[in-house]
Order: structure tokens, then sequence, then C-alpha cells
């Protein structure tokens, strides 16, 4: 998929192997973006160590500035933040370069100096085409990851990306301040709010507490509402270094941070695949057509097909599609209305399954035996355990748990239900 020779990536001069800080994984997409992956838009992202370094900094504080020279500062050809405090006042921080580390920038932008470009998710969305008419709440320059250089390679998240000019600008209204030490700190507007799984990203793990990020990379509890004036209070026994299973939340997408070794305990798409395979070989059938079922390639992610499994949300018994029954609306067949299962009489929602195809999601390498409530992603329990149990931001001030495959909020008492497959009568 990447090849050594690619742009911006270094390779060790002994294996000609790229070095691999990483990678961010977009939730709610199922191994791709609706209409592909383009360029540097796309639902899953490798940072790659750089054949130079580009890290950035701090350097000199400007403290009283007027506009105008704030303004000469900003335009000098190295990066710098400015602090607006009032129209006569701007704190400018310049910045210089850093040999030990790399900068990678991310922000809905598709100006150069973003690195991975991230649009509004919109649950359950087909198409990019569903997702254009949405007002965004994502910066355009969000957020920025800084890599050591060297091992142990650590990840560190900043608020807020230098835009093409190099500046980052924390207008009147942005919530600013200056720190015990002399130097100044401030929010985005919306907050880039970061959680770190307990245990790591495993079997076991449990959901951390959420966090908001300064563009100083310092850890607060979060405000009351996303763009609240007031900051939360300093975390001075968290970092905003960023471990496996780390969740980034730039308001309107989520993303999951993988790093290289904890991808390498990962099942691979082979081994997705081979699963797959393994329940359409042991031919579970429809107990009421006494038709074969089996799972759709993985390429295939849209439009049910007449084989495909369907699941009574209620019970978790798995059918083909059928119009068992003679009320009106199982007459009409519609995904997702009310049916009851010819097996034990259950009501509920009855929609066909689908593999969850995004390996960087995945918890453990168990087979995929339960499916999340009401959108039918099939993944392991423990994978369905665990999102079920992470709170994700939604909106200015809620939080929901939701499908990673999909974004959809999860329904019913915990969100997954154990799948129950007829085994074949011969």
């Amino acid at each position: 998929m990447y090849s050594p020779e690619q742009e911006n990536i270094s390779t060790t001069s002994s294996t000609k192997v790229p070095v691999k800080y990483g990678e961010l994984i977009v939730l709610g997409y199922n191994g791709s973006l609706p209409n592909g992956d383009r360029g540097r838009r796309k639902s899953r992202f490798a940072l790659y160590k750089r054949p130079k370094a580009n890290g950035v900094k701090p350097s000199t504080v400007h403290v009283a500035c007027s506009p105008q020279a704030a303004k000469a500062i900003s335009n000098k050809d190295q990066h710098s933040i400015s602090y607006t405090l009032s129209r006569a006042q701007t704190v400018v921080v310049e910045y210089t370069h850093d040999s030990n580390t790399d900068m990678f920038q991310i922000g809905r932008s598709t100006e150069s100096p973003i690195d991975f470009v991230v649009t509004d998710t919109v649950a359950g969305s087909q198409s990019n085409s569903d997702t254009q008419s949405v007002q965004s709440t994502i910066s355009r320059f969000a957020c920025r990851i800084m890599c050591q250089r060297t091992p142990p390679y650590t990840a560190r998240i900043y608020a807020a990306g230098f835009d093409s000019s190099k500046n980052i600008f924390l207008g009147e209204k942005a919530a600013k301040w200056k720190t015990s030490d002399g130097q100044m700190d401030g929010l985005t507007t919306n907050g880039v709010l970061v959680m770190h799984p307990r245990n790591g990203f495993m079997q076991d793990s449990k959901p951390g507490v959420w966090r908001e990020i300064s563009v100083c990379g310092n850890v607060f509890t979060l405000r009351e509402t996303r763009s609240a004036q007031q900051r939360g209070k300093m975390v001075e026994t968290e970092t905003q270094e960023l471990v496996d299973g780390s969740l980034i939340d730039l308001c309107g997408a989520t993303l999951l941070w993988r790093t290289a070794e904890g991808l390498s305990r990962t099942p691979t798409l082979k081994h997705l695949e081979a699963l797959r395979q393994e329940i359409n070989a042991a031919r579970p059938q429809c107990p009421v057509g006494f038709n074969t079922l089996a799972f759709p390639s993985m390429r295939r992610k849209d439009t049910p097909d007449e084989k495909q499994p369907w699941v009574y949300l209620q019970c978790g018994h798995v059918h083909g599609y059928h119009n068992w029954g003679n009320h009106r609306e199982e007459r009409e067949g519609r995904e997702g209305r009310l049916r009851e299962c010819p097996m034990c009489r259950a009501k509920g929602p009855y929609v066909p399954l689908w593999l969850g195809c995004e390996a960087g999601f995945y918890v453990d390498a168990a087979p995929p035996t339960h499916t999340f409530s009401p959108c039918g992603h099939v993944c392991s329990e423990k994978t369905a355990t665990f999102w079920s149990q992470i709170p994700l931001p939604h909106g200015t001030h809620t939080f929901h748990a939701a499908c990673p495959f999909c974004a959809q909020q999860l329904s019913g008492e915990q969100g997954y239900i154990r799948l129950i497959f007829q085994g074949p009568l011969d």
C-alpha cells in the first residue's frame, strides 16, 4: 500500500523499511470513505518518519506588539503563534526548527500544510454527497501531532495547526491566558478533545476521561460547552502524549490513534477475510427459507445481496431476508421496521448484517459473533463490548456510544447483541 519511495517517508539504511510512528483512523468508516479514498482525504492516515525533520519548538516571545509589529513578525519565513489580547496588543511567539521531531497537521483545509484532510462524519451516510450540506464544525487547521524521531517515537498532540503562512492566530474572542511561567497558551474555538483508554487498546481496555488539549499541549478538564470562553481546570498529572487507542475528537470527526506496535498485534484484513470464509464455510441457514446464508465479500459493503444474513435485533436470531408473517409492515418489508422473529416471537428491528472491515477498530482477533444495534455491523464480542462503553462526543455538549464502523448511535440495553446462527440441517 505504501512504498518506501513515497514522498515524505524516511527509511532505515539497513532494511529500507519506512519507520512508522502510527496511524490515525477516522471513526464511522468501514475501511474507506464512501466514495473511495483520494489523496490526503481518506479514512486512514499513516504517519511515517520524514526524510528531514520538519518539527518546530517555541523560541522568541514578543510581548507588547502593536498589530503592525505583530504582522511584521508573522510575515517572517518561520512559524509563529499570535495571541491577540486587545486591538492594541498582541503577543507573538516565534517557533524555530526542531531537528528531533516530525510535525503532522490535521484539519478540514485542503491547503498544503495539512497532511490529513478530515471532513465531518455523518452517521450511517453511504456517500460523500450525504455530508456536503452540513455546516462544518471542524477547524480548517484543527491540530498538529509531533512525533519524536528517535525511539520510542513518542507522539504528542497540540490544538491548532499552522496555516500556509506558517501562522496560528488566536483572535480576541478565543480563550487565551498567560501561564505561571510567563508563557502564553490558548484553546481553539471548538476545541480538541482527547481520551486515553485505560489498560491500553486491548481486550481488557476501559474508557478513560475526555480532556481538552491546548495550543501548547497542556491538558484541561472540559469546558461547560464546546466553545465556552471559560477554560476548564488544568490537569497537571496528565500529558498530551498519545498512547495506542487514544481518541482525538475534532468536533465533527473522531480519530483513533494506533501505534505501530499496537497495529502489529491487530488482526489484518487477511485474517478478517479468513474469518468471513470460515463463517460461510459452516453454511448457516435461514430457519424459514432453509437457504444457505453467506456474508458478501469485503469489497461489497452497501447493498444487500440475496444470500445476505439478516438479524432480529431483539433476540439475535439470524435469517435470510423474507416476508414471513402477514402484518402489513412486514409485507412492505421495510428495513429497520419492527418485525416479529419466527423463532421466538420477539419483536424488534430486522436489519442486514455487515462485517466490520476496518481492522484497526478490533481489540482482539476473535471471530465475529456479535452485532452492533441498530446498524448491523458485526465484530468480535470484546470489540463490541469495548466500543459500547466509549462515550463519544456528539454535537457541542452531548456524548453517546456509537458503532465505530458507521458512527450510528447505539441502541438497546447494551448497544450490541450476540448472533444466533442455525447450522445446515443435513
